[in-house]
């Protein structure tokens, strides 16, 4: 049977601790980081501009200017809903 996993990440396991390494393993959680907000960056700018090259606000707002608002308004409020996922459990933390 396989050991389960107590840490994911670039974390040492349980039982052992971090000597030399821990500059090793600080940089490349750093670059890991730095990684996925330039991604996350660039992905966002190359989905603005396919949009503005696009044009696709114009057509609906030009036609159904009230069903985009409401659209707009349903997005922004399951974008305020899924950031409580972020928040940390109220209460103790499970050991």
């Amino acid at each position: 049977m396989r050991d389960t996993f107590e840490d994911t990440g670039f974390t040492a396991p349980a039982g052992r601790r971090l000597g030399r390494e821990r500059r090793t393993v600080a940089i490349a959680a750093l670059i890991a980081s730095a990684a996925l907000a330039v991604s996350t960056i660039v992905a966002a700018t190359v989905v603005s501009v396919g949009i503005a090259r696009a044009s696709a606000a114009d057509g609906v707002i030009d036609n159904e200017g009230s069903l985009f608002a409401i659209a707009l308004l349903l997005g922004l409020v399951f974008i305020g809903i899924g950031s409580f996922a972020i928040l940390p459990p109220r209460g103790r933390p499970k050991l």
